[in-house]
């Protein structure tokens, strides 16, 4: 019998909390039956796309559901409405059923506000956006709110930062519960080819040295992403973009606060840790990602471990 997935759709919902999470489950073919509840029939979403026929908040709910929080564009205006208070305490009546472990509750992006205002995060592992940590933290003093993760489970409550997050743990649920067979096949028909874990920090090496506008910086780390593997020397990396050696050094260490090297080395760790989600053993995936060993792999983690868990 599917397991019975309830989206929970208010005014100004982001559509891709909504319908990432969604298309993801659906992908796992029978295993999950999907209906989209709320205090109103229809919502106008983040993307001014209407989303009709939603079912009214049910007084009970099928036996193991999983209930699915997605965030909305402007939590401070949209989960101020008549309908987010509505909506609040109907999830506070659900609290027997969570602490009961009859019911799991998954927040997406701001949806953990939503959930911490009805007092559902208490004592609770949890984590959001990272521009909503700050409020989520007012919402809960008491919730164990976790920075920079991509996800965060705690028993039978699991909570995502921002956006494309509710597709990782859409995936990462739907290992838990279907396989990693599974998971890996959904992932490969949505082109999600690496599954990001828990752990792995919002701001992968690819997005967190990009916030500048100089062009070669630019092309120097283009030319790094494409060929992570590469073994890239200070020289070889300038002549590609036409900038000395030296004048390059000095553009990392200025707009990005870190060496040509160490800038490399977090890609390739990156690449590794990808690899090993994927099934790959350690030395394949240091091979991959052009480490000349495990034991080299393992140096480079053990030299990052503060800064990328931060």
């Amino acid at each position: 019998m599917p397991q019975t997935v309830l989206f929970l759709t208010l005014p100004g919902v982001m559509a891709l909390d909504l319908t990432g999470p969604a298309e993801t489950l659906r992908l796992a073919g029978d295993r999950f039956a999907l209906r989209y509840i709320g205090p109103q029939e229809s919502v106008l979403s983040s993307t001014q796309m209407t989303i009709a026929s939603i079912e009214p908040l049910p007084e009970s709910l099928p036996p193991d559901s999983l209930l699915v929080v997605p965030g909305v564009c402007d939590s401070a205006i949209w989960f101020a409405t008549p309908q987010a208070e509505a909506a609040r305490r109907w999830l506070q009546r659900q609290q027997p059923l969570l602490r009961a472990r009859q019911l799991s509750l998954i927040c997406v992006c701001s949806g953990a506000l939503l959930a911490a205002q009805a007092g559902l995060l208490d004592g609770v592992q949890c984590t959001t956006h990272h521009e909503v940590l700050s409020r989520l933290k007012a919402a809960a003093p008491a919730a164990l709110v976790k920075e920079n993760r991509v996800f965060v489970d705690d028993d039978n409550i699991w909570t995502s930062a921002g956006i494309t997050a509710g597709i990782d743990l859409s995936l990462h649920l739907i290992n838990r519960l279907c396989g990693a067979q599974t998971a890996l096949e959904v992932a490969r028909e949505m082109v999600v080819w690496f599954r990001r874990s828990g752990d792995d920090p919002q701001l992968s090496p690819w997005l967190r040295y990009r916030n500048h506008l100089h062009p070669a910086i630019h092309r120097a780390q283009d030319a790094m992403i494409a060929h992570p593997e590469h073994g890239w020397s200070l020289e070889d990396l300038a002549a590609r973009v036409h900038v000395s050696s030296r004048h390059l050094a000095r553009l990392f260490r200025q707009h990005l606060g870190i060496s040509v090297r160490d800038y490399h080395e977090q890609l390739r760790l990156g690449i590794a840790r990808q690899r090993q989600q994927q099934g790959e053993g350690a030395e394949k995936a240091a091979l991959a990602a052009g480490f000349s060993s495990a034991r080299q792999l393992r140096r480079a983690r053990d030299r990052w471990r503060d800064q990328l868990t931060q």
